[in-house]
């Protein structure tokens, strides 16, 4: 093996470590990042359980705990939205720091293919079919790469459209719930 040849593969080998390296420390931060998210909404949603049975056990009838758990509902509705927003917002901003990291690399991919497509093309012998069969494979993996960025930006329209529906559904249960704690308050 010539020494030019070994430079380009040892060079190839570094690149494709440090876009690993990459990608790796982006998945340890989206999951670092979600379980802190969980654990806030945990020791949130343990502190509100707690507030809430003392409030209960508090109540002095039927009428105050029924109009209790009433009110103690609205907040749950909301902040169970507010936790999806935050794991889509999550999930948004990793799934785009991946996609940069990947569309980069398949840059360098491009260019580097690219560029021994033209020197194949004036290699003697046999290069013009090598060189075809290479663009024609080149062709093919700009085109799986196109695709699987569209299906990737369609999956996030449909997550965020799921979030909306989600939201809007949120809100006659919250004001349900309201209207609910108002009748029996008024009885």
């Amino acid at each position: 093996m010539s020494n030019p040849n070994f430079e380009q593969l040892t060079a190839a080998q570094k690149a494709n470590a440090e876009v690993m390296m990459t990608l790796l420390r982006t998945a340890f931060t989206g999951v670092e990042r979600l379980t802190a998210l969980n654990l806030a909404a945990s020791r949130e949603f343990f502190n509100n359980t707690v507030a809430s049975t003392q409030q209960l056990l508090a109540a002095k009838d039927a009428g105050e705990v029924a109009k209790l758990n009433s009110e103690l509902a609205k907040p749950g509705v909301e902040k169970v939205v507010d936790y999806s927003r935050s794991v889509y917002d999550l999930v948004t901003q990793m799934q785009k720091e991946i996609t940069s990291v990947m569309e980069a690399q398949y840059s360098t991919f491009t260019k580097n293919a690219s560029s021994a497509v033209a020197k194949a093309k004036s290699a003697p012998v046999g290069g013009d079919v090598f060189a075809a069969t290479m663009e024609s494979m080149l062709n093919a993996s700009t085109k799986a790469f196109d695709n699987m960025n569209s299906m990737a930006k369609q999956l996030s329209d449909i997550a965020e459209a799921n979030l909306q529906v989600a939201t809007k559904a949120a809100t006659p249960a919250k004001t349900s719930a309201t209207a609910a704690a108002a009748k029996k308050s008024a009885k």
